[in-house]
């Protein structure tokens, strides 16, 4: 090998040290990174020339980083459910409180049986109605929650869809960058790095998978198969509900004009915050309102009046709780959409509003056809004994509830209250094991593609080596052609 020769390899090997070492300083910032990969340098060998940098590349785990977008989309479902579910918690208050429906359905039960030992006491008459004012009150606050909870679940899919569109516009511009960059033979790495991220943020929202074509360019499917992004960026589309009441229903998410969520959508997302979200609106919190407006017909039926005539000729109408749809009783055994926020107590029998507390005893809320105590005895017992064998009788509930078709009221409250704990706890062991799995899938590609602060510097002590060794080299040069300089 000639001297001018073995110059030009320590100068190549010089260059491309340096090269190697600015790869290297980038892994060692990026340490701290958790979406940045490791970089790592591909040198070849030029007869004649030397060592130059082929390409930078990256370290990847595309089975590792696909379970990773899988286990974010399935803990950010379960996340959404739980926090919904602890809202709707509240209903059944500190146990401590006995502010439950099941617990008050009781106190109601207790107040009319102590009026029933002294039915001469205005005390306990009127106690016995403040006790349905506030079972009534119960239910029309829960009702209210249960809505509220759904329509933040409804504006939280909303903000969903507004960063599922500006995620895929992003994604849209780093593709486009890499297609451009891979044709050029830049280094793009980082740009793959940002895309992961975008990857990453997008199957929070919801469940994907992706495809890798010419040039490195992506295409984004949901989890079902319908197009998120092929070429350019697909629009989601969604129409807030504003305004949520128990008969309200929510609205589908389209992507690329197809339905995505919903009982209706034949190419349903199944994971992903969107999916946990719609869950909530459109069936734990439907769900849970049914079970409370049953139970509020359940206490419509069981204190309604009855025709006292010779001959009955009027239908059933309510007595001590009533509702909008009054004087007619709600269907038997069938769900009444947001009664439980309809659900009062009979202004007639409520001294809050000018009535009788009497009357609760004696009968007549509904008109003077519906009086039981006709004779105005101070010691008439039998219409209250009456009302507590009705609580306490079994009664049809609607299926679509999802609780006992036959049982009575305060056990049907009180499963009410167990369904609710039951999901919240089952939902809360699965987010706990869903998040479990990310974090240790995270950890898997972090120690699999991420950045060793340990290995960076040993390679960098080796090419300090180098360094060295290709400084030396051109000193020696440097002396030999001194040398021949000399002689000629």
């Amino acid at each position: 090998m000639s001297l001018s020769n073995s110059l030009q390899t320590a100068l190549s090997s010089l260059a491309t040290t340096a090269e190697q070492t600015s790869v290297i300083s980038r892994n060692v910032a990026n340490a701290g990174v958790a979406t940045a990969s490791r970089k790592i340098v591909e040198i070849i060998t030029i007869p004649g020339y030397g060592v130059r940098l082929s390409t930078v590349d990256r370290a990847v785990n595309v089975t590792l980083f696909n379970n990773l977008l899988s286990s974010t989309s399935s803990a950010a479902g379960q996340r959404a459910i739980v926090d919904a579910l602890d809202q709707l918690e509240q209903t059944l208050n500190d146990t401590e409180l006995d502010a439950s429906p099941a617990a008050l359905i009781q106190k109601l039960a207790d107040a009319i049986q102590q009026y029933a030992a002294a039915p001469h006491d205005t005390v306990g008459a009127q106690s016995a109605v403040a006790a349905a004012s506030n079972l009534a009150s119960a239910l029309n606050d829960a009702t209210d929650l249960v809505q509220s909870v759904r329509a933040q679940a409804d504006a939280d899919i909303a903000s969903s869809v507004e960063s599922l569109n500006t995620l895929l516009s992003r994604f849209e511009t780093v593709n486009n960058e890499i297609i451009k960059g891979t044709r050029t033979g830049a280094d793009v790495t980082d740009y793959l790095d940002q895309r992961d991220q975008l990857l990453q943020q997008i199957s929070e929202e919801v469940g994907i998978r992706t495809k890798t074509g010419s040039n490195n360019g992506m295409s984004i499917y949901t989890d079902s198969g319908v197009t998120l992004f092929d070429v350019t960026a697909r629009t989601i589309t969604f129409q807030p509900t504003l305004t949520y009441t128990g008969a309200s229903s929510g609205n589908q998410v389209y992507a690329d004009s197809v339905p995505i969520t919903g009982s209706g959508a034949t190419m349903g997302v199944s994971s992903g915050r969107l999916v946990g979200l719609v869950k909530v609106r459109d069936d734990l919190a439907v769900t849970y309102q049914s079970q409370l407006d049953e139970i509020a017909r359940g206490l419509i039926a069981a204190f309604a009046e009855s025709d006292q005539s010779a001959i009955p000729a009027l239908p059933d109408a309510p007595g001590l709780f009533t509702w909008a749809g009054a004087p007619a009783l709600p269907a038997a055994a069938s769900i009444t959409a947001g009664l439980a926020g309809m659900i009062r107590v009979n202004p007639a029998v409520d001294p809050d509003q000018g009535g009788d507390a009497a009357l609760l005893r004696d009968g007549g809320m509904a008109g003077a056809a519906y009086v039981y105590n006709a004779a105005g005895g101070a010691g008439y017992t039998e219409r209250l004994e009456d009302l507590l064998d009705r609580m306490n009788a079994d009664q049809a509930f609607d299926p679509f509830a999802k609780l006992s078709s036959s049982t009575t009221l305060g056990s049907f409250a009180a499963s009410s209250a167990g369904w609710l704990e039951e999901a919240r706890r089952t939902s809360g062991d699965e987010v706990e094991y869903r998040e479990t799995v990310l974090e240790r899938t995270s950890d898997a590609l972090s120690k699999a593609t991420g950045v060793n602060l340990d290995e960076e510097m040993t390679l960098m002590l080796e090419l300090e080596r180098t360094y060295q060794a290709s400084s030396k080299l051109i000193s020696t040069i440097d002396s030999m052609l001194g040398s021949l300089l000399a002689a000629v």
